[in-house]
């Protein structure tokens, strides 16, 4: 059990490409919660889908340049996985390849999504 994060495109036709799977990262599910609570999202954060436009990505790569993504608790989370440490510096990276992969999506005119379960 834990923390398991997905982000996928999903092309007019309704089939789903995935772009990236995080897991236990909690700082970006922070991050996603927080976005979904914006966009008018209400319960559980949980197996939900959560879109993200191309302003969206640009304020998520902004959040990991600076390392300013939140610090997130939760009992299936993990450690802190914003920290400098090698794990946080993977996390970083990955989720900065993410944000490239997803803007290629967008550009050919697909929808992108974050969900996750824990």
């Amino acid at each position: 059990m834990g923390l398991d994060q997905y982000a996928y495109a999903r092309n007019k036709g309704g089939e789903d490409q995935d772009l990236q799977y995080w897991r236990k990262h909690n700082a970006l599910h922070g991050w996603m919660l927080m976005l979904y609570r914006i966009k008018g999202g209400k319960g559980v954060f949980n197996g939900v889908e959560v879109e993200l436009d191309g302003n969206d990505l640009e304020q998520l790569k902004k959040c990991v340049v600076n390392g300013t993504l939140p610090v997130t608790q939760g009992f299936f989370f993990g450690s802190d996985s914003s920290r400098d440490d090698e794990r946080g510096l993977y996390l970083r990276e990955a989720t900065l390849k993410f944000v490239a992969k997803a803007k290629e999506a967008l550009a050919r005119g697909e929808k992108v999504y974050y969900d996750s379960s824990w």
